[in-house]
């Protein structure tokens, strides 16, 4: 199951990544060669780097590939070490998960408000929402990570998870 999630997200931030490429060709094909930008186009560049970033965050999180300071790892017991890497988890599961209730919130007045974006008026809630959602995937991911067993805190973050 957790191989599948990190296909589906992989796939959504290279989508995400490919079509902000494809739209900053056009754009800049258009403002070379016709004189005219793509309208709109940073706009959608905007949104789909919400998309890139909040699809990355979960898989970031689970493959253990955001910045870790780990000036005491040589010197603390492989047991503590555990402990502590269960404990940052559990710390980031709480975080992640309040940024994810406060997105929520604010989406829900954000559709109640009918706010929509500058230049298509498209409304802004069902972003919000998918970033919410995403947020709470990541909490769910650490908190996956934090209560995992021991044998399967190898250097590979989803060893046995599977």
């Amino acid at each position: 199951m957790i191989r599948t999630l990190e296909k589906v997200l992989g796939w959504l931030a290279a989508g995400c990544l490919f079509g902000m490429m494809l739209l900053t060709f056009v754009d800049v094909l258009g403002r070379k060669l016709l004189d005219h930008s793509l309208p709109g186009s940073l706009e959608v560049t905007e949104l789909l780097m919400l998309g890139l970033i909040f699809a990355g965050l979960p898989l970031t999180s689970l493959r253990g590939e955001h910045v870790i300071f780990d000036l005491l790892d040589h010197f603390l017991p492989r047991g503590l070490q555990a402990v502590q890497g269960a404990l940052s988890n559990l710390i980031c599961t709480a975080l992640v998960a309040g940024a994810s209730w406060l997105v929520f919130v604010r989406a829900a007045r954000t559709g109640v408000d009918g706010d929509t974006t500058a230049q298509f008026l498209w409304p802004m809630a069902p972003f919000q929402y998918a970033v919410g959602a995403l947020l709470a995937l990541t909490a769910l991911m650490h908190l996956f990570l934090a209560i995992r067993p021991p044998a399967q805190q190898a250097d590979d973050p989803i060893a046995g998870a599977v």
